[in-house]
């Protein structure tokens, strides 16, 4: 049975500047997950399904809207989960709303903790590490139009390898 999981792809030069720091910082988890704001947390589904999910995401898809997400400084989960995280300042309502539509029907999933947007960039390290990631992504920002969300499929030896795109749809001009 795949294990799925439906993101926005962060867009270069960011994604890898984001990942050599992931994986400059000690997070031996960096090269196997590209750098990316999750809508479906890993899930396993039975392949029968996998159809019925990517006509599921095309919906989702036709139905929303592109958007601008700016990142900046960090945050963390600190001490419910071992995460450090770059922030979004902007785009974060449209992420909820984007994960709302894309969890329903086939990927009705229960999350462990409530949904919040946001690129991870050190997990499951030592406290000093995660100070480190902390302080020294402080200052990052960027900015960029997301147009679209991917599906995501888990290899064992290859990591997370987006399988297909889904665009969204352009704002209509008024």
């Amino acid at each position: 049975m795949p294990t799925i999981g439906v993101a926005v792809a962060i867009p270069e030069p960011w994604a890898t500047e984001l990942q050599e720091y992931r994986a400059a910082v000690g997070d031996s988890t960096a090269s196997m997950i590209p750098t990316h704001i999750t809508l479906v947390p890993p899930t396993e589904i039975d392949d029968v399904h996998l159809t019925e999910v990517e006509k599921h995401l095309e919906e989702v898809a036709a139905e929303g809207d592109t958007f601008c997400v700016h990142l900046r400084g960090t945050g963390t989960f600190r001490p419910v989960s071992p995460v450090v995280f770059v922030t979004l300042v902007e785009g974060i309502s449209q992420c909820e709303q984007l994960a709302h539509a894309v969890r329903r029907g086939p990927l009705d999933v229960a999350l462990q903790y409530p949904y919040h947007p946001h690129v991870t960039i050190a997990h499951h390290l030592e406290d000093p590490l995660l100070d480190r990631a902390f302080e020294e992504l402080a200052t990052f920002e960027c900015e960029f139009d997301v147009a679209g969300f991917h599906l995501y499929v888990h290899d064992d030896e290859r990591g997370w390898q987006p399988t297909r795109d889904f665009p969204l749809q352009a704002p209509t001009e008024s």
